[in-house]
Protein backbone atom coordinates (compact mmCIF):
# COMPACT_ATOMS: atom_id res chain seq x y z
CA UNK A 1 0.00 0.00 0.00
CA UNK A 2 1.04 3.42 -0.84
CA UNK A 3 1.55 5.99 2.00
CA UNK A 4 2.70 9.64 1.50
CA UNK A 5 4.90 11.11 4.54
CA UNK A 6 5.26 14.60 4.65
CA UNK A 7 7.98 16.32 7.14
CA UNK A 8 6.93 19.52 9.48
CA UNK A 9 9.64 21.61 10.04
CA UNK A 10 10.40 24.65 12.40
CA UNK A 11 11.83 27.91 10.83
CA UNK A 12 15.05 26.91 12.34
CA UNK A 13 15.21 23.56 10.59
CA UNK A 14 14.55 25.73 7.44
CA UNK A 15 17.92 27.51 8.35
CA UNK A 16 19.90 24.97 8.87
CA UNK A 17 19.88 23.80 5.78
CA UNK A 18 21.81 26.85 4.64
CA UNK A 19 24.01 27.80 7.39
CA UNK A 20 27.45 27.19 6.86
CA UNK A 21 28.00 25.60 10.58
CA UNK A 22 24.42 23.68 10.22
CA UNK A 23 24.26 22.33 6.70
CA UNK A 24 26.30 19.37 6.53
CA UNK A 25 24.70 18.09 9.88
CA UNK A 26 21.08 19.03 9.00
CA UNK A 27 22.06 16.96 5.02
CA UNK A 28 23.43 14.33 6.94
CA UNK A 29 20.90 12.92 9.02
CA UNK A 30 18.55 13.27 5.50
CA UNK A 31 20.75 11.59 3.35
CA UNK A 32 21.44 8.64 6.05
CA UNK A 33 17.67 8.59 6.81
CA UNK A 34 16.76 8.41 3.02
CA UNK A 35 19.68 5.62 2.28
CA UNK A 36 19.61 3.37 5.44
CA UNK A 37 15.53 3.60 5.92
CA UNK A 38 13.29 5.02 3.07
CA UNK A 39 15.22 3.29 0.20
CA UNK A 40 15.62 0.09 2.07
CA UNK A 41 11.90 -0.55 2.99
CA UNK A 42 11.07 0.86 -0.69
CA UNK A 43 13.68 1.64 -3.35
CA UNK A 44 11.35 3.16 -6.10
CA UNK A 45 10.22 5.68 -3.41
CA UNK A 46 9.38 8.89 -4.61
CA UNK A 47 10.15 12.03 -2.65
CA UNK A 48 11.47 15.82 -2.27
CA UNK A 49 12.50 18.53 -0.18
CA UNK A 50 10.70 21.86 -0.64
CA UNK A 51 12.14 25.13 -0.71
CA UNK A 52 12.02 27.46 2.28
CA UNK A 53 8.02 28.66 3.16
CA UNK A 54 9.03 32.53 2.15
CA UNK A 55 9.08 31.08 -1.52
CA UNK A 56 5.51 29.73 -1.26
CA UNK A 57 2.25 31.28 -3.19
CA UNK A 58 -1.23 30.43 -1.66
CA UNK A 59 -4.56 30.09 -3.58
CA UNK A 60 -7.63 30.38 -1.76
CA UNK A 61 -10.68 30.79 -3.72
CA UNK A 62 -10.31 33.70 -6.25
CA UNK A 63 -6.95 35.72 -4.16
CA UNK A 64 -3.38 34.87 -4.50
CA UNK A 65 -1.46 35.24 -1.33
CA UNK A 66 2.75 35.16 -1.15
CA UNK A 67 4.05 33.18 1.39
CA UNK A 68 2.73 30.09 3.22
CA UNK A 69 -0.62 30.28 4.16
CA UNK A 70 -0.54 27.74 7.29
CA UNK A 71 -0.95 29.77 10.79
CA UNK A 72 1.75 27.06 12.56
CA UNK A 73 4.87 26.93 14.07
CA UNK A 74 5.65 24.37 11.52
CA UNK A 75 6.23 24.23 7.40
CA UNK A 76 5.85 21.54 5.15
CA UNK A 77 9.36 20.99 4.37
CA UNK A 78 9.22 18.02 2.27
CA UNK A 79 7.37 14.83 1.74
CA UNK A 80 8.12 11.27 0.13
CA UNK A 81 5.95 8.67 -1.05
CA UNK A 82 6.47 5.09 0.27
CA UNK A 83 5.17 1.41 -1.06
CA UNK A 84 4.78 -0.77 2.03
CA UNK A 85 3.16 -3.59 3.25
CA UNK A 86 1.12 -1.87 5.90
CA UNK A 87 0.63 1.23 8.29
CA UNK A 88 2.59 -0.32 10.71
CA UNK A 89 5.29 -0.40 8.40
CA UNK A 90 4.70 3.15 7.14
CA UNK A 91 4.48 4.59 10.91
CA UNK A 92 8.23 2.72 11.59
CA UNK A 93 9.81 4.17 8.89
CA UNK A 94 8.41 7.63 9.40
CA UNK A 95 9.10 7.40 13.51
CA UNK A 96 12.70 7.07 11.79
CA UNK A 97 13.01 10.40 10.10
CA UNK A 98 15.41 13.47 11.34
CA UNK A 99 12.20 15.79 11.65
CA UNK A 100 10.35 13.73 14.52
CA UNK A 101 13.38 15.63 16.63
CA UNK A 102 11.81 18.71 16.55
CA UNK A 103 8.91 19.08 14.22
CA UNK A 104 6.34 16.84 13.11
CA UNK A 105 5.59 13.60 10.87
CA UNK A 106 2.15 12.56 9.26
CA UNK A 107 1.89 9.81 8.01
CA UNK A 108 -1.57 9.32 5.12
CA UNK A 109 -2.51 6.66 2.91
CA UNK A 110 -2.31 7.84 -0.84
CA UNK A 111 -5.84 7.26 -2.45
CA UNK A 112 -6.28 5.07 -5.00
CA UNK A 113 -7.44 6.54 -8.82
CA UNK A 114 -9.50 5.20 -11.02
CA UNK A 115 -8.61 4.01 -13.98
CA UNK A 116 -9.81 5.18 -17.37
CA UNK A 117 -12.57 2.62 -18.26
CA UNK A 118 -12.73 1.23 -14.24
CA UNK A 119 -16.60 2.22 -13.36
Amino acid sequence: MRYMITIHEHADDFAARNNPETAPAYWAAWQSFFANEVNAADPDNTGAALQDPSTATTIRGTQIHDGPFADSKEQLGGLFIVDVDNLDEALKLAAKCPACVKGGVEVRPVLPMQSEGEG
